[in-house]
């Protein structure tokens, strides 16, 4: 009498395991990567902030160019948010000056410290106005608490 093996198609319990494992590998190396997206979304908002602060800052200056009031030491400029006052044609550093040229919104904080527009504590925006007219205003973002 002669025996004959069926194959069986189809995964054993082993191969099973071993995917399984696998799966779990990827899944612990690949998990911390998106839990940093918070991160880096705080990143982007505090680079987009910035990008606001200096265009709004250059528009001001241009509309005190064309006002002919970029050298004196104090003014004011009507934009599409209001009326901004500058010092040397730039926006002054306070609620008057570069936080009514900038319109942001949200969770950005910018009242409580003048010219600075915070997301958190060490990750923010700081406008700086000009001081005379040949020193422009300045823009510095800092990261280290994002």
């Amino acid at each position: 009498m002669k025996k004959t093996f069926s194959r069986n198609k189809g995964f054993t319990l082993i191969e099973l395991i071993v995917v399984i494992v696998i799966l779990g590998i990827m899944a612990a190396v690949a998990g911390p990567k998106f839990i940093n997206l918070q991160t880096d979304a705080r990143l982007s908002v505090v680079d987009g902030v910035e990008g606001s602060v200096r265009s709004a800052a250059t528009l001001v200056y241009s509309k005190a160019l064309i006002d002919g009031t970029e050298t004196a030491a104090t003014g004011s400029v009507t934009v599409a948010t209001g009326a901004v006052t500058t010092a040397f044609g730039y926006p002054t550093a306070d609620a008057a000056g570069i936080v009514a040229a900038v319109d942001v919104a949200g969770d950005i904080d910018a009242t409580t410290t003048p010219g600075t527009f915070s997301l958190r504590a060490n990750c923010l925006v700081t406008y700086t106005a000009a001081t005379s007219a040949t020193v422009p205003a300045a823009v510095a973002k800092t990261v280290s608490g994002c």
